[in-house]
């Protein structure tokens, strides 16, 4: 069966290109969402077995959302990972890429860093 995985990013070219990449393995089932504030709605109609969340987007951050879904019991055990271009790909292998207690990927982010993470936390 596969996975579901959720994009949350407001660069919708973005999510467009990592559905398609992520889609083509034939492993994932991929949703993709490009407004913060419904973002939390797209998660619970879509029930996710991971999200990939924008740090940085307008009306609403990543980390105001992942709050949110931390709130709702069913929700909260749904692994989040963070993407951001704010940290480098060199910061990011020199923190060991988490920020907070939280996964994060830096942007620009290949398909094969996608799908690591991916088997490291839900397969």
């Amino acid at each position: 069966m596969k996975k579901k995985i959720l994009l949350v990013d407001d660069e919708v070219a973005l999510t467009r290109m990592m559905k398609l990449n992520l889609e083509r393995t034939g492993r994932f089932e991929v949703f993709t969402e490009n407004s913060g504030p419904r973002a939390i709605a797209a998660v619970q109609k879509f029930q996710p077995d991971l999200i990939f969340l924008d740090i940085m987007m307008p009306e609403m951050s990543g980390d105001d959302i992942a709050q949110e879904l931390r709130k709702d019991d069913q929700l909260s055990l749904i692994p989040i990972v963070f993407l951001t271009a704010i940290v480098s790909k060199k910061e990011t292998d020199q923190l060991g890429s988490v920020i907070g207690g939280n996964r994060f990927l830096a942007k620009p982010v290949k398909t094969r860093e996608l799908v690591e993470v991916i088997d490291e936390l839900i397969l």
